[in-house]
C-alpha cells in the first residue's frame, strides 16, 4: 500500500483514503471502504448533488461489513475536489462521465481488480449511475439507487413551482457564475454546466449533456443488468412517478423497487437524507437482492 493512503480500522472494516488525479488536472479523494476479506463485490458509490463523499460512510461500512467493498466518489467542486465553482471554473455532465467517474472508477478498481462492480447513487448521484452505466456496460454488473429518480417536472405533486425552478435555476447560475446552493438550501454551490444539464433534463423529461454526442435515451433502453432502486416512504424529491420515470427508460434491464418506512430507520424520518445516518436497512435489502441475483 503507498505510504500517501491513510488506514484505519473500524471493527473488521478498514478505510483508505485515496488520491485520484483526473486527466484534466482535478483531484480529489476516493475514500474506500473494504471488508476484512476479499471482496467478490464492490460498489462504486455517487453522492446526492452538493453532499461529500463522507458522510456516506455509514453506508460503505453496513457494505462493508456484509463483504461488500465501496469507494466513496467525491464530485468536484465538492469536499476534498480541489475544484471549486464560479465565474473562472465550470463543468458539466461531461466532465464528470468522461473525465472523473473514469478516473475514480479505475482507482476503486485497482483496489479489488476481480470483485463485481456495482454502481450506486443517492439522488443525482443514481441518475449519472445510470448514465454511466449505460456508457460501459460490459463493466457494471448492476445499480444501487436510493432515493432517486428523474427531475422532470412532470412526475412531481407541485409541478407548475417545480416547473419554474428548473427554468429559474440555469439563468441564475448564468448570470452569478455558479449556483449559490448554500445560500439557497438546495444542493452545493454548483457548477453553471452541471446546472444547465440537470435544468435541461427536468424541464425536458431527457437526458443530455452537453459536449457529448451521446443519444442517452437510447443507450439507457439498451440496458440489460439489474437496476435495485429503494425510495423512501416521506421523499418529496424523488417521488414514486419520478423514479418510475428514470425506471422507465430502462425497458431491458431487470428492476426491483422497494419503499423504507420510519420503522426501519431507528426513529429518523423516511425522507430524502435521514437515511443516511442509518443505511442498515437499505444495505440489507440490497445485500439480499445482489445475493439472489449472484444465485440466478
Amino acid at each position: 500500500m503507498p505510504a500517501s493512503l491513510e488506514s484505519t480500522s473500524v471493527r473488521t472494516v478498514s478505510t483508505i483514503t485515496v488520491p485520484v488525479a483526473a486527466a484534466d488536472g482535478a483531484r480529489s479523494e476516493l475514500i474506500c471502504v473494504l471488508p476484512a476479506e476479499p471482496a467478490e463485490q464492490s460498489v462504486y458509490w455517487l453522492p446526492a448533488m452538493g453532499v461529500p463523499a463522507k458522510h456516506y460512510l455509514p453506508l460503505a461500512e453496513a457494505f462493508a461489513a456484509r463483504g461488500i467493498a465501496v469507494a466513496l466518489h467525491e464530485w468536484r467542486g465538492i469536499g476534498s475536489s480541489n475544484r471549486r465553482a464560479n465565474r473562472h471554473h465550470d463543468w458539466g455532465y461531461r466532465e464528470l462521465l468522461e473525465v472523473d467517474f473514469n478516473a475514480g472508477v479505475r482507482e476503486a478498481r485497482t483496489r479489488w481488480p476481480n470483485a463485481k462492480l456495482w454502481m450506486g447513487g443517492h439522488s443525482l448521484g443514481g441518475q449519472l449511475a445510470c448514465l454511466y452505466a449505460s456508457l460501459h456496460r460490459q463493466d457494471v454488473a448492476g445499480m444501487l439507487l436510493a432515493a432517486s429518480g428523474s427531475p422532470y417536472w412532470r412526475t412531481f405533486s407541485y409541478a407548475p413551482l417545480i416547473f419554474a425552478a428548473l427554468g429559474l435555476a440555469a439563468p441564475l447560475s448564468k448570470l452569478l457564475g455558479y449556483l449559490p446552493g448554500r445560500k439557497i438550501g438546495f444542493g452545493g454551490n454548483e457548477a453553471r454546466g452541471v446546472i444547465a444539464d440537470w435544468s435541461r433534463s427536468g424541464r425536458t423529461g431527457r437526458y443530455a449533456a452537453h459536449g457529448m454526442a451521446v443519444d442517452f435515451e437510447q443507450q439507457l433502453a439498451a440496458l440489460q443488468i439489474p437496476v435495485w432502486a429503494l425510495q423512501l416512504r416521506d421523499d418529496w424529491l424523488a417521488p414514486s412517478r419520478s423514479l418510475a420515470w428514470l425506471l422507465g427508460k430502462m425497458p431491458q434491464a431487470s428492476k426491483r423497487t422497494g419503499i423504507i418506512e420510519p420503522d426501519q430507520l431507528a426513529g429518523q424520518r423516511a425522507d430524502h437524507f435521514s437515511w443516511m445516518k442509518v443505511p442498515e436497512s437499505l444495505v440489507a435489502q440490497w445485500v439480499a437482492w445482489m445475493d439472489v441475483d449472484a444465485r440466478t
